[in-house]
């Protein structure tokens, strides 16, 4: 798929002031950008945002993919924050801006003259959007919010993982994606509500705050029933068999999600014994003898590859397919007629997932590259 120019997206004319950096914000500003908001991203002079250092890998342009891949379809704006002239230019950038999205700490924008009040001065219908690691207390604001971190202090590393005693971090920076997702949210929402009222208004929040929203049932059970979760692997703590199975080749995740797919699950593997045990006749039953019942399974499978399988089950469907690498992951994609990369002027990038039959997301730019000493986009 190729980037496309000439159609409107659903927030065109919307102008966002993005001095977020790193991935949460810059994630929910490409967002906004892919449905057609004019995102201006402020960064450091010869510097840049942190992410245009992290590599390899490295893109054909030599821009770091990392950077890349959160960052389409932005201007890029060279402000120092620390000078005079600086702050000037980025106050006029906030004044005409429709959203402000930023994740500096607590307190700095205030101190840059940029804080919500400052901005809705002279700018009082802006969306002032803010995320932070840990919150806006004074003891939040002294952690830096990493995404590392706040898996590990905020729940998710426990549940992660084969055992207690090896805790695991998610392969990549969810928190921040999901953080960015809900920022994202959280915009749409004041703009609908500006739409109708003429009112800006601040919305906050934080990696911590969403890491344990985001964690849904394993949190639930803690705030709704005490329960502490623990790391059960590839396995689901309420649902059996919900986990990743060797095969003769290959490995396969099968998700038998209710009593009828477990049954056609059963009968694909031609073993009516496993339906029939009263043992395993609900799913309860099977998560309470779950250790029985697995190694049962899983001789089974080892007598095909978990292609063969993936393609027995998909026919009754049965939830199931092959654990796919990053190449496989995409391979499989586009045999799907989903179009999983989309090239925008020789760069590619990974499709927005969105779908809009009116208002379709665009491509319009690939990552802007590094700017230079002082660069100025006027209105």
């Amino acid at each position: 798929m190729s980037g496309d120019n000439t159609t409107s997206g659903a927030l065109d004319g919307i102008v966002v002031a993005d001095f977020s950096r790193v991935l949460a914000g810059p994630y929910a500003t490409m967002m906004l950008a892919d449905m057609g908001a004019e995102v201006i991203k402020v960064e450091r002079p010869e510097v840049g945002d942190d992410t245009r250092h992290w590599g390899p890998p490295l893109g054909p342009d030599g821009q770091a993919t990392y950077f890349a891949g959160v960052n389409r379809n932005k201007q890029s704006l060279a402000i120092d924050l620390q000078s005079p002239e600086g702050l000037e230019e980025a106050r006029e950038l906030a004044a005409r801006a429709d959203v402000l999205v930023h994740n500096f700490r607590p307190g700095v924008m205030e101190r840059l003259g940029l804080g919500y009040s400052q901005v809705a001065e002279t700018n009082p219908g802006v969306i002032y959007a803010s995320l932070s690691g840990f919150g806006t207390s004074e003891e939040g604001a002294k952690l830096g919010g990493y995404d590392l971190v706040v898996q590990a202090v905020g729940g998710m590393m426990s549940v992660t993982g084969e055992d207690a005693d090896h805790p695991v971090k998610v392969g990549v920076a969810v928190i921040d994606v999901l953080t960015g997702l809900h920022l994202g949210m959280g915009v749409l929402a004041a703009l609908h509500h500006r739409d109708r009222t003429g009112r800006g208004q601040q919305i906050e929040t934080d990696l911590m705050s969403c890491s344990l929203a985001s964690l849904v049932n394993q949190s639930a059970a803690y705030a709704g029933a005490g329960k502490v979760a623990r790391p059960l692997g590839n396995r689901h703590p309420s649902i059996a068999p919900y986990e990743v199975f060797h095969t003769a080749a290959g490995d396969l995740a099968v998700a038998a999600g209710n009593d009828s797919l477990y049954r056609r699950f059963c009968g694909v593997l031609d073993m009516p014994e496993l339906v029939d045990d009263p043992r395993l006749a609900s799913n309860p039953e099977r998560v309470a003898h779950r250790d029985e019942l697995i190694p049962v399974i899983e001789e089974r499978l080892r007598t095909r590859t978990a292609d063969e399988w993936f393609l027995l089950l998909r026919e009754v469907g049965v939830p199931a397919g092959p654990v796919n690498d990053m190449a496989g992951a995409f391979s499989f994609a586009e045999s799907l007629g989903l179009d999983p990369v989309i090239d925008i002027e020789g760069s590619r990038s990974v499709r927005n997932p969105l779908t809009l039959s009116d208002t379709p997301v665009t491509y319009r730019s690939p990552a802007p590259q590094m700017p230079g000493v002082s660069s100025r986009i006027t209105p």
